[in-house]
């Protein structure tokens, strides 16, 4: 692609940043755009189920920045991310300066990470948004012949399932799978559900008569593995492998098949159920454990032989360190829009790769990330796939204008030669018939934010 000749990268000046909230699209997705006085914008996003108020509380500190500065504008604004969602407007804006960047010099970002290990990137399919019809049983059969259709109709070469205990329980309500505090089990599946349902609608959520509901249900959904003492049983273990004995009999053995929320379990009963998967060639099993526990994954690592993965709610390259310097994990497993965005993903798994543990990628947000995380992958060599988690979404692919096609074709992402992420804008028409309620519309107006300010200095 030729330089643009209308751009003048040093003159360049970010005058605006607004935002689009996205339902089902699969999550709720956050898309940013930065505008310039030269009219060229930069598009990114932020980490699904997340909040654009993570995006609009840096607006003030950019405005009149040059968007090409990306490395300096990062460390500008690095301080103001967390764990999880709370990585998103970092990690989210921080995708939409690479996308600007390589539009105002003409030429792809994978080119200014250092070029290609690979010319496309591996995709690996999750089942989707969508639920069993009734009458269907969402158990290990439905779920394997929902990925097997989307191998045979698509063209995916992995693919991975979510099979916890508390979803095995449920599957079986006149046997004892998890053994809990009476009552405990029942009271934090309910709660957990309740809140996830607010989450997939914020106007739930947001709305005043929830308010209760919803700050209990907050407590039930996040309390973490340890604290809640559920148990398995044996019998439980035996259900559990049954289900899985069922996804390898639906897909086989041939191709490499992930698992995801096993169940909130503690230390222990992660190792009794993983040695009981180990004859199921798993491809790994991923986040039996909040991610910051790194003396309990190199334990749980030493209990099977089952590779683990985690990562996907950590921020910074400081969070993986530890992971993989005690190789902890065997593969790591950072979102690209909640870990800090393009470069620093990259330098995740550069980091990894020294101590020879391999990179995968959460992706379960629109073509944008889909694009980044793929930009990002192809100059990473010790990359191995992406997440896609909207097989079932027909309108994903037509969020965004001027890619030239579908963004996975054959199962796999071939970032094109375009400036920037490669593709031309989002189409505002596709994203209005989609809006998340209680958020606004496309684009909005953010000039409240234009002042939103404060002194950021780190040492005095």
């Amino acid at each position: 692609m030729p330089f643009n000749a209308n751009s003048h990268p040093s003159n360049l000046k970010i005058t605006d940043i607004r935002f689009t909230s996205l339902k089902d699209a699969p999550m709720h997705c956050i898309l940013v755009k930065i505008y310039t006085n030269q009219g060229i914008t930069g598009i990114g996003e932020i980490r699904d189920f997340g909040s654009d108020y993570y995006g609009k509380v840096l607006k003030g500190r950019l405005l009149g920045e040059n968007p090409c500065n990306v490395e300096k504008l990062f460390k500008r604004l690095r301080q103001h991310g967390g764990p999880a969602r709370q990585g998103g407007g970092v990690s989210g804006i921080e995708i939409a300066l690479w996308d600007l960047a390589g539009k105002a010099y003409g030429v792809p970002v994978y080119q200014m990470l250092g070029g290609r290990h690979r010319d496309r990137v591996r995709v690996y399919c999750d089942i989707g948004i969508t639920g069993p019809g009734p009458g269907e049983r969402r158990d290990g059969h439905w779920i394997g012949k929902r990925l097997k259709s989307y191998v045979d109709k698509s063209g995916f070469t992995m693919v991975k399932a979510v099979v916890g205990a508390e979803g095995v329980q449920a599957l079986y309500p006149d046997e004892v799978v998890v053994s809990a505090p009476l009552g405990l089990l029942e009271r934090t599946t309910r709660e957990s559900g309740e809140y996830f349902r607010m989450v997939r609608d914020l106007g739930l959520m947001l709305d005043p008569g929830n308010r209760d509901s919803r700050n209990a249900a907050f407590y039930g959904y996040t309390r973490e593995m340890p604290w809640l003492f559920y148990r398995m049983t044996e019998r439980g273990l035996d259900l559990f492998e049954q289900e899985v004995a069922a996804l390898r009999e639906e897909l086989g053995y041939k191709i490499p098949l992930a698992l995801d929320h096993i169940g909130r379990l503690n230390l222990e009963d992660c190792g009794r159920l993983l040695r009981r998967l180990e004859k199921y060639n798993l491809a790994w099993v991923e986040d039996c454990l909040p991610p910051w526990y790194v003396e309990e994954y190199k334990r749980l690592s030493q209990l099977s032989g089952v590779a683990l993965a985690t990562g996907e709610d950590l921020f910074g390259i400081e969070g993986y360190e530890a992971l993989c310097r005690e190789r902890a994990v065997a593969i790591i497993h950072p979102d690209i829009c909640s870990a800090g965005g393009i470069l620093e993903m990259k330098r995740i798994g550069d980091m990894a790769e020294r101590y020879r543990v391999s990179m995968i990628a959460h992706m379960c947000e629109t073509p944008v990330a889909a694009l980044a995380t793929a930009h990002m992958a192809v100059a990473t060599e010790n990359f191995i796939a992406c997440e896609f988690n909207a097989p079932d979404v027909p309108w994903w692919d037509s969020m965004i204008t001027g890619f030239g096609g579908p963004v996975i074709k054959d199962g796999f992402i071939t970032p094109n030669d375009k400036p920037g992420l490669g593709f031309d804008d989002t189409d505002d028409e596709v994203l209005r018939e989609h809006l998340m309620p209680a958020t606004g519309g496309v684009w909005d107006d953010t000039g409240f934010w234009d002042t939103i300010y404060s002194n950021d200095k780190r040492f005095s």
